[in-house]
């Protein structure tokens, strides 16, 4: 490991990525001495910007939308978490030249609720709303804390019946249409549409949380997002974004790039209080 290390981050649009602040940060705290810079990708032409990249001495990568597939696709190895998943958020160069792919983001997403949030899931009843890669990245950690009950609930029903397949092995898992989603409460429901980018909401009910209940939206945004706001207006016990997760995903990146965990909080607040100062 050098100073000339190189990181990057692809994606497209790719203007608005955290990424390369997180990972400054990361190396500032633990004393390494490296470089991460964002790269916009032309949608087509994903395989030959990793591949130059890695010629060129890159070391790592982390990949948002719309690469994550045509991660997967790249990898010489891939983690059972990327398997599982079906697409990768993190490659890395290994000592015998190959690329190495891995799926952090359900890592990050336990830890955050589990770690920084200190919400329960085990024996707990789970909704998630949406049945697309995000919610397929985060099922597996999530259903080995045992929760009691998880449903995944989408617009389109066979979407979230094939998903609840693919994952019946780990435990008990349901699917239904967001239509179907009554007289049943739950203890956290996690957000996994896209919904809330376009500030709009899933269609839920009213009584859908527990008097303890949480609600969680994987996306995050300066203020509150509709879900979030829909949390806190059916008395939800606690509500937050996907903030933490982004930065919780992004430690374990550094981990596997660099053998060392970075701490996730001083970074998370970090980037809080600058999304507040910009509303």
């Amino acid at each position: 490991m050098t100073a000339n290390d190189k990181y990057a981050v692809f994606g497209n649009p790719i203007k608005h990525s955290k990424s390369p602040q997180i990972h400054s940060a990361f190396a500032a705290q633990t004393g390494q001495q490296l470089s991460y810079r964002a790269h916009k990708v032309d949608v087509d032409k994903f395989a030959d910007a990793a591949k130059s990249f890695f010629d060129n001495g890159g070391k790592g990568l982390n990949i948002t939308v719309p690469f994550k597939i045509d991660a997967y696709n790249f990898a010489d190895e891939l983690s059972g978490r990327a398997r599982l998943a079906g697409a990768v958020n993190t490659l890395a160069l290994q000592d015998d030249g190959t690329v190495y792919g891995d799926n952090t983001d359900g890592a990050g997403l336990v830890r955050d609720i589990c770690e920084n949030l200190a919400w329960e899931v085990t024996g707990k009843r789970v909704l998630l709303l949406g049945a697309g890669g995000a919610i397929r990245g985060v099922l597996e950690p999530l259903m080995k804390l045992n929760p009691s009950q998880v449903l995944i609930a989408n617009r389109t029903v066979e979407k979230a019946q094939q998903l609840a397949r693919d994952f019946s092995e780990f435990g008990s898992v349901g699917a239904c249409s967001f239509e179907a989603l009554n007289a049943n409460q739950y203890d956290l429901i996690i957000n996994g549409t896209s919904a809330s980018l376009a500030g709009e909401l899933p269609p839920l009910p009213s009584d859908a949380l527990t008097d303890e209940g949480c609600c969680y939206d994987m996306m995050y945004s300066a203020g509150p997002t509709p879900f979030m706001r829909w949390g806190a207006e059916n008395a939800a016990w606690a509500v937050s974004d996907g903030l933490g997760m982004l930065v919780e995903q992004a430690a374990e990146s550094f981990c596997i790039w660099r053998g060392t965990r970075p701490t996730t909080r001083e970074v998370i607040d970090a980037i809080r209080e600058e999304l507040e100062a910009s509303q």
